[in-house]
C-alpha cells in the first residue's frame, strides 16, 4: 500500500521543498539590512535540503 501512494507523497515533497524555498526567499529579500542574514539563509537553505534528502532515503529505503 505504501509503494501506491509513494510517488504522490515524493511529488509532494518537492512541491512542499519548492515552497519553502520560495517563501524563504522573499523573506530573505525584504529583511535586507540584518546582522544575521547567513544564518537565516542557512536555515532556509536547510530545510529545503532536509526535505529533498528525506525523500530521496526514503526511496531508497523501500526499494522502489
Amino acid at each position: 500500500m505504501v509503494r501506491s501512494y509513494f510517488d504522490t507523497a515524493t511529488q509532494l515533497m518537492y512541491a512542499i521543498g519548492a515552497l519553502s524555498g520560495l517563501i524563504g526567499a522573499l523573506r530573505i529579500l525584504t529583511r535586507r539590512h540584518r546582522e544575521d542574514m547567513g544564518g537565516e539563509i542557512a536555515i532556509w537553505f536547510g530545510s529545503c535540503l532536509f526535505l529533498v534528502i528525506v525523500a530521496t532515503v526514503l526511496k531508497s529505503f523501500y526499494g522502489l
